[in-house]
């Protein structure tokens, strides 16, 4: 396989556009029209994870976070980390692709994972993405619908929540009159035809839009279809921020965050006293997660288990909500399986070897 198949199963799987303004996903380093040889994938990038990298064969890095999070206007290793490591993965031929919030907006992504690593149920996002998908309408003869609904389903089209190949259908009776030009497929040019349709309408993510209309172009009959696209305001239910569970016996708070800390294999952990000493309903977020608290008091969770959470969050939070800073690293360090479960489906070829970083990026340490 060629590193750019395996890139288009991970954008097909959860996309780039996924991700949130200003994110620097996608590729990082390195070229796509190269063989694949062996795979690391790592939570983020330094140089002994390209040492672990090159000691492996890999000629392609995952990561979660992005290599390169700004704009920088020169590449001069010998005074700067960030451009040794650009030197280095050119020097080595090794491409570095990385998905950051889109895999932390995904239904399978980092928070949906910390939740059922920390045992809750019935899992929702905490925060649906909004204004992000489109209503599409085309006009169908009747007998070549499942042609048409089968190129928009497979180009991803109808996802809605755990539901696929959702669409509606409404029948009526389309009118046109083709010019001298044409060459209808039902009727006579220069006659005015009346011919049974349906209406199908779709739910469509906006950064998938313009394949859809692609692929329903491509498998309609008609020289010129009729098809109508429509802005919505929805929350999206595939894309989101955060996610909310509950447990089906509460813990107290004691046992909740030493649970919390068991399961995540803490040495320490921060938190503060929430309304209550029973914990049933609570909210997660991988990584920073501090601008979802209110949304997680608002949606009266009795916990939320985060990262980088300010002095100031604790004191805003005591007794409305147990407040839990659990590390970044933490919280996170598992979109490493994620990515690696994922890889292993789309590799079909047995002598690539995918490997999980053994090595450890946290920066911080504690005592």
């Amino acid at each position: 396989m060629i590193i750019k198949e395996i890139i288009e199963s991970l954008n097909n799987w959860i996309p780039q556009k996924a991700a949130q303004e200003k994110d620097n996903v996608g590729i990082q380093v390195g070229r796509l029209n190269k063989k694949t040889k062996n795979i690391l994938i790592s939570l983020e990038l330094n140089h002994d994870v390209i040492s672990e990298a090159i000691k492996n064969k890999c000629n392609l890095i995952i990561t979660h976070h992005p290599l390169i999070f700004y704009p920088f206007y020169s590449i001069k290793p010998e005074n700067d980390d960030l451009s040794k490591i650009i030197e280095i993965l050119i020097k080595n031929n090794i491409t570095v692709f990385s998905m950051h919030t889109n895999l932390d907006s995904a239904r399978e992504g980092v928070s949906f994972e910390l939740a059922k690593r920390l045992g809750l149920s019935n899992i929702k996002f905490l925060d649906n993405q909004k204004a992000n998908q489109f209503k599409l309408a085309v006009f169908v003869p009747e007998k070549f619908i499942d042609k048409v609904s089968g190129a928009i389903f497979n180009a991803e089209a109808g996802i809605i929540g755990e539901y696929k190949k959702c669409s509606f259908r409404s029948k009526g009776i389309g009118t046109f009159e083709g010019s001298a030009e044409t060459n209808p497929t039902i009727g006579k040019k220069l006659n005015f035809e009346k011919v049974d349709e349906v209406r199908l309408e779709f739910i469509v993510d906006s950064w998938n839009l313009n394949n859809i209309i692609s692929e329903m172009l491509k498998s309609h009959p008609y020289e010129e279809p009729a098809y109508d696209i429509y802005p919505l305001e929805n929350y999206n239910t595939n894309f989101g921020l955060g996610t909310i569970g509950i447990y089906e016996k509460a813990k107290t708070t004691d046992e909740f965050v030493s649970f919390v800390k068991n399961k995540l294999k803490l040495k320490a952990i921060k938190y503060c006293k929430g309304k209550s000493d029973k914990i049933k309903k609570v909210a997660v977020c991988g990584g920073s997660g501090a601008d979802l608290i209110n949304q997680a008091i608002k949606m009266n969770a009795d916990a939320f288990v985060s990262a980088d959470i300010k002095y100031s969050h604790f004191r805003d939070a005591e007794n409305q909500i147990l407040l839990v800073d659990a590390g970044h690293y933490e919280t996170e360090i598992f979109s490493v399986d994620i990515i690696a479960k994922e890889i292993k489906k789309i590799v079909t070829d047995k002598t690539i070897k995918i490997i999980k970083a053994k090595t450890n990026t946290n920066p911080i340490k504690i005592k």
